[in-house]
């Protein structure tokens, strides 16, 4: 048995360890050999064999574990060493980080509305039905709902589907006059060129008492804002729907790409839809139980507005974490 013990102490690796293994402790190894020679030992000195074969047996295990944890510390040494990075060797290749596109466009929109003094507030990005449908003019079974492919959980629970539920929870928890924007990510079951489930959108609200606010008071103020996120380009505002806010409508630019003229980005149509807008609707009001006031509303996607500024063609390819997109915005 001695020479077992020096193998073991001896073994350089643990694979060299675990062939002593097998040798010593397998079904057909040493140990498994010298308990089968017990049949034909008398049976007198059977105990006295099986007890000094049960000590070699605990002894060579003992020493088997020793030698594993010291083998499999050293290899992890060795390992640890021959993969360590020297975080001090200069790099000729390092370069400067930047903010992601989306973000950049966020913090410029954030910023023309902080100095408009609009405030910046925030809400759950889980929201509940009421805060998300139903004090926005949407009740249950609501056409427009089909509009919003939902995220839904248990309980009437969802992922929000725009950023005007921080409106509502505003306006339940504060008085007029209020001055805010609401930027922030949300989702929505859809996914193509211009469509990812998750999406950033930056909405506003302004709320005063009856007479204070008006559709040209809105219109001013999105004017100048547009301008000052695309340049001198023309705005025009269309008739459109929406149920939190009447009348609604959707604020296009002149092409930033054509300059007004047509082109495959605009559809030849000179124009390019960047938010929407309106009065907000007496019934969202009720819902919070504002009286006598008036206000208006607007909301926009950030990845839009990227697109256009950036000149970028394909929405996913903005979530894709692509350094080469990436690197072209530092």
């Amino acid at each position: 048995m001695k020479q077992w013990y020096d193998k073991i102490e001896a073994a350089d690796s643990v694979e060299k360890l675990e062939e002593i293994r097998i040798a010593v402790f397998g079904k057909k190894g040493v140990l498994a050999a010298e308990f089968a020679k017990m049949k034909s030992a008398p049976n007198e000195e059977k105990a006295q064999i099986a007890k000094e074969l049960n000590i070699h047996k605990g002894k060579m295990t003992e020493l088997f574990n020793q030698r594993k944890i010291v083998l499999a510390t050293e290899a992890l040494e060795a390992a640890m060493k021959a993969e360590k990075i020297d975080v001090s060797l200069f790099s000729p290749t390092a370069e400067r980080g930047a903010l992601h596109p989306v973000m950049q466009t966020m913090d410029r929109i954030v910023d023309y509305f902080v100095s408009m003094n609009f405030t910046v507030n925030t809400g759950p990005i889980v929201e509940d039905d009421f805060h998300n449908f139903e004090a926005l003019n949407l009740p249950k079974y609501h056409p427009a709902r089909d509009m919003q492919d939902t995220f839904y959980f248990k309980d009437e629970m969802l992922l929000r589907t725009h950023t005007s539920p921080v409106q509502i929870r505003t306006m339940l928890h504060s008085k007029p006059p209020i001055r805010m924007i609401a930027p922030g990510a949300v989702f929505r079951r859809d996914y193509d060129l211009t469509h990812t489930p998750m999406f950033h959108q930056v909405e506003g609200l302004v709320v005063d008492e009856e007479g204070k606010v008006s559709f040209a008071n809105l219109k001013f103020i999105l004017e100048d804002f547009l301008k000052y996120m695309f340049g001198d380009v023309d705005v025009r505002f269309r008739p459109s729907f929406f149920p939190f806010t009447e009348p609604s409508a959707e604020v296009d630019i002149s092409c930033i790409f054509c300059k007004g003229e047509g082109c495959r980005v605009c559809s030849k149509t000179g124009w390019l839809e960047v938010l929407g807008c309106g009065i907000v609707d007496p019934n969202v009001f009720e819902a919070v139980g504002y009286k006598d006031v008036s206000g208006y509303a607007f909301g926009l996607g950030v990845e839009r507005f990227a697109m256009l500024i950036q000149h970028i063609g394909d929405l996913r390819s903005l979530f894709e974490g692509d350094v080469r997109l990436l690197e072209q915005f530092q």
